[in-house]
């Protein structure tokens, strides 16, 4: 684990690193069941109560975007609450490119090179140009074309292009007046943050279902918004505003204004709120196995406006509850492999599909005659054996890098905001 030492920086929140982990290894778990159900190995037959929890850890990508929002908007919750310094937007940026395009770009042209030598003709440029500019998710061409996890990169990305621009806007409607008036205020912007969601994912989605109705907007400007504000499948601001309303809670604890209570508060509660959370979720796994699921799939059906919302609320729920818990509720996630786990997670979860793909193609159909129990076993052995291991190759040789000069980059603006203030 000497590796977990080295690339963690002093202000790491432990346990996130386990949630991390959580999220990866449930979009991993999810893709695994997934092909062996379309190789007719794993089958609903296992019963509609199981099917549904094997197949719901897509909403893993859910619980990313609530840990980006989170873990991003930190910064500026506490310099739009306490007044801390402004980040650097040219540091913020720097970061995120150093963070994100080695392990992307490398992989992105593997896989057009081993797998999908189609894009290297001239009729497929202007996809890969596509590909190269983080804009896969808003076009049918592209979407969860060369890597199926691709799409949510493209979401991320533009992401961290908005926010600096976001938490200006939230600075200059909430800057002024008495921390309690800026926290209402800050309150008031996320939740204009996920209304915004909402509302672009109904739009988006009705256009979706109904595209012969009628446009408020002339067709070219309609096409534009629809690649701006939805793409194919929604640019997910509802999930990141619920991890930055999480943030706002925890930048709280960590100020002595405000230390002793919210701590306290949340402390004394978060019992409930774990409870509340698991339960929320597994409603949200198994509702649709019952007589009232017709009601509720307009409203939390797949891709429907408001199942984002909804996973997002639970994951909330359960961060909050693991950061201010007990130590017995914190510990899972902040064991050494869980974190090791979410260490490697942004390699995992780039190579892990390409991987098990190869397998369900390769491999599967050389195991004709087997008991579909022993095959379904080999996709988890193919992932402990060959997935994580090279996942963590790719990491330490791909990755580690980029972040060894990002952590750099942060440790010398720290010394510039110090001598600042």
């Amino acid at each position: 684990m000497s590796i977990l030492k080295n690339t963690t920086q002093k202000n790491t929140i432990a346990v996130l690193d386990g949630v991390r982990a959580f999220a990866c290894l449930s979009v991993l778990f999810y893709h695994i069941n997934y092909l062996a159900w379309h190789a007719h190995v794993f089958t609903s037959n296992v019963g509609p109560l199981t099917f549904s929890v094997a197949m719901v850890g897509w909403s893993g990508v859910t619980l990313f975007f609530v840990l980006s929002g989170f873990l991003l908007f930190m910064p500026y919750a506490r310099a739009i609450l306490f007044d801390a310094p402004w980040p650097s937007m040219r540091v913020f940026y720097l970061r995120r490119m150093l963070r994100i395009i080695p392990g992307y770009y490398v992989s992105l042209f593997l896989l057009i090179l081993l797998l999908n030598p189609q894009y290297l003709q001239p009729a497929h440029w202007g996809h890969v140009g596509l590909f190269l500019t983080f804009l896969m998710d808003s076009f049918h061409e592209t979407y969860q074309q060369i890597n199926g996890p691709f799409w949510t990169l493209a979401v991320e990305w533009q992401f961290y292009m908005l926010l600096p621009f976001l938490a200006l806007a939230f600075r200059f409607i909430a800057r002024r007046g008495t921390r309690r008036k800026r926290l209402f205020l800050l309150l008031g912007c996320l939740g204009g943050l996920i209304i915004w969601g909402l509302l672009t994912r109904y739009w988006g989605r009705s256009f979706e279902l109904h595209p012969d109705q009628p446009r408020l907007l002339p067709q070219p400007l309609h096409d534009a918004a629809m690649i701006v504000l939805y793409g194919v499948s929604g640019k997910y601001l509802e999930d990141f505003a619920v991890g930055m309303l999480v943030c706002v809670g925890f930048i709280l604890s960590q100020h002595p204004a405000t230390r002793q209570r919210i701590t306290a508060t949340l402390g004394r509660y978060s019992p409930w709120l774990w409870r509340i959370g698991v339960l929320w979720l597994f409603f949200l796994t198994i509702w649709n196995n019952f007589p009232f699921a017709p009601l509720l799939d307009p409203f939390i059906g797949a891709h429907n406006w408001l199942v984002e919302l909804a996973f997002a609320s639970g994951f909330g729920l359960c961060i909050t509850a693991i950061l201010f818990g007990p130590t017995e509720l914190k510990k899972p996630f902040a064991w050494g492999p869980a974190r090791w786990i979410g260490l490697i997670s942004y390699s995992l979860y780039i190579w892990h599909l390409p991987i098990l793909v190869s397998f369900t193609n390769y491999i599967v159909p050389l195991l004709q005659g087997w008991q579909h129990s022993w095959i379904y076993g080999l996709y988890f052995l193919c992932a402990a054996l060959v997935v994580i291991p090279f996942s963590y190759l790719f990491f330490r040789y791909v990755e580690m890098p980029g972040i060894n000069l990002a952590n750099k980059t942060r440790r010398k603006q720290v010394v510039v905001e110090k001598q600042a203030a």
